[in-house]
């Protein structure tokens, strides 16, 4: 199955507030999702940006694809750069 962190969102109109997610590639936007990794509030001033590391890496080491906003809300937490240190180690 292939998996995707992406947003969902939960905000109100003109008031966005999002989740990073995990979710099946062909599921829809704000449809099932497999796990809740973190949340992101554009509007608040300062922006507020959550993402539970632990889960972010463990869900990039299974293969799950980040789109483009989340990857760069990842490397704005720190996350994706942990992930590419990580990566470019040889296991075993």
């Amino acid at each position: 199955m292939a998996t995707k962190i992406r947003l969902k969102r939960i905000g109100a109109k003109k008031n966005p507030a999002y989740r990073v997610v995990v979710a099946d590639a062909r599921s829809p936007r704000d449809g099932r999702v497999i796990d809740e990794i973190g949340y992101y509030q554009p509007t608040r001033k300062p922006l507020v940006l959550k993402i539970d590391e632990e889960k972010a890496l463990t869900w990039l080491a299974r293969g799950a694809q980040p789109t483009d906003t989340v990857k760069s809300l990842l490397k704005k937490a720190g996350v994706w750069q942990k992930y590419s240190s990580g990566q470019e180690t040889p296991e075993g």
